[in-house]
C-alpha cells in the first residue's frame, strides 16, 4: 500500500470579480481578495493493490458518494497514471465548517491533488497538481479563485485571473500578530451565485473596482471595508449576519461576511482580539462556535508521514 498526506489551508473571500470568458479553464478564475487560515483540509491518500479498483472518499470518517470535486480530481490523476489497478482511498479531515465560506471544497481538491501526485509518483510540479484542482473546482462550479489563493496563502489580492502558475497573486504586507475571528452560522449555495445573471452582474459591477482600489492601497482595514461594501452591494447579508454587523459597527469593530457563507469574519491584532471575541460571543446563542485562527502564510503543502 502506498500513501501520502497533504494539507491545504481554508480561505475566506472578501470580494471578487468573475473572470470566466476564456474557453481554456486554466485562464478562467477570479480577481479579488481574501485570507487563508491555519485550519483547513488534511487529505490522506492510500493506493491499495490487489483489491477491487474504484474510489472511496471519506469526509471526517464518513463515506460519501457526492464529492463531485474530489471524484473529478481522482479521475484526472487516474488518467495521467495510465488507469492503474489500484483502489484509491481518500480521507479528507476537514477542520472547518463545510459550506460556510471557508473554501473547504477547494482545499479538499488541492490537498487531494498534492497527495495523489505523491502517492502515484507522477512527478508533477506542485503548480501542475494545483492546476488540476483548479479545473475541477471550475467544472463543478464550487469556486473560481479559491485554489490559487490557497496555493499561495497569506492575505492576498488576486491580481490576474487564472489557475496557479498562470494567475497572479500579491500578498498584503501584514503584521504577524493578526488573527482571523469568525462566527459561522451556516452555508450559502455557491453555484446559485455563480450562475444567476443578476447576481453575476452585481458581483462584477463592484468586484473589479475594489480589487484595483486595494492594489493601490493594500491594507487590512481597507480589505475589511471593501469586503463589507461588496457584501452590501451584492445583497449577501442575511438577517442573522446583519444583527452581528450592527453590533460590531456600534463598537467600532470592522467586520464583513464571507463569500459564500453565512459567516461573519474580521481580522484583528492580538491586542484587540479579546474585544472582538466579546462582541461576537454575544451572538453565540445562534451558532455553536466562535473560531479564532492564525493567518496561514505557507499555502498548501505535502506533509510527512
Amino acid at each position: 500500500m502506498k500513501a501520502a498526506r497533504a494539507f491545504s489551508p481554508g480561505h475566506i473571500t472578501g470580494f471578487f470579480q468573475i473572470c470566466d470568458e476564456p474557453k481554456d479553464p486554466l485562464l478562467k478564475g477570479s480577481r479579488g481578495a481574501g485570507v487563508s487560515v491555519d485550519r483547513g483540509v488534511t487529505t490522506t491518500v492510500r493506493l491499495i493493490n490487489g483489491s477491487s479498483t474504484g474510489n472511496c472518499i471519506r469526509i471526517n470518517g464518513h463515506s460519501v458518494r457526492t464529492a463531485a470535486v474530489s471524484q473529478r480530481v481522482i479521475a484526472t490523476f487516474r488518467t495521467l497514471a495510465g488507469n492503474p489497478s489500484y483502489r484509491i482511498e481518500a480521507d479528507h479531515d476537514v477542520s472547518l465548517p463545510i459550506g460556510s465560506g471557508f473554501g473547504t471544497s477547494g482545499a479538499g481538491a488541492l490537498s487531494l491533488a498534492f497527495a495523489l501526485n505523491e502517492a502515484l509518483e507522477l512527478g508533477l510540479s506542485q503548480v501542475k497538481a494545483a492546476q488540476i484542482a483548479h479545473v475541477a473546482e471550475l467544472e463543478c462550479r464550487t469556486g473560481m479563485g479559491t485554489v490559487i489563493a490557497e496555493t499561495v496563502g497569506g492575505i492576498e489580492i488576486r491580481v490576474r485571473p487564472g489557475a496557479p502558475g498562470i494567475g497572479e497573486v500579491r500578498t498584503l504586507p501584514q503584521s504577524p500578530d493578526y488573527v482571523v475571528v469568525c462566527l459561522p452560522f451556516g452555508p450559502l449555495p455557491t453555484p446559485k451565485f455563480l450562475t444567476d445573471d443578476r447576481a453575476r452582474s452585481r458581483i462584477n459591477e463592484r468586484g473589479g473596482l475594489l480589487t484595483d482600489a486595494l492594489l493601490n492601497h493594500p491594507t487590512v482595514p481597507n480589505l475589511l471595508a471593501y469586503s463589507r461594501g461588496f457584501a452590501e452591494h451584492i445583497e449577501l447579508i442575511t438577517d442573522r449576519v446583519r444583527r452581528v454587523l450592527q453590533d460590531a459597527d456600534q463598537s467600532g469593530v470592522a467586520c464583513s461576511t464571507a463569500i459564500f457563507g453565512e459567516n461573519v469574519f474580521t481580522l484583528a491584532t492580538k491586542d484587540h482580539k479579546p474585544e472582538v471575541q466579546a462582541i461576537l460571543s454575544r451572538h453565540l446563542r445562534k451558532t455553536k462556535q466562535l473560531l479564532v485562527m492564525n493567518v496561514d502564510c505557507q499555502g498548501a503543502r505535502l506533509l510527512d508521514g
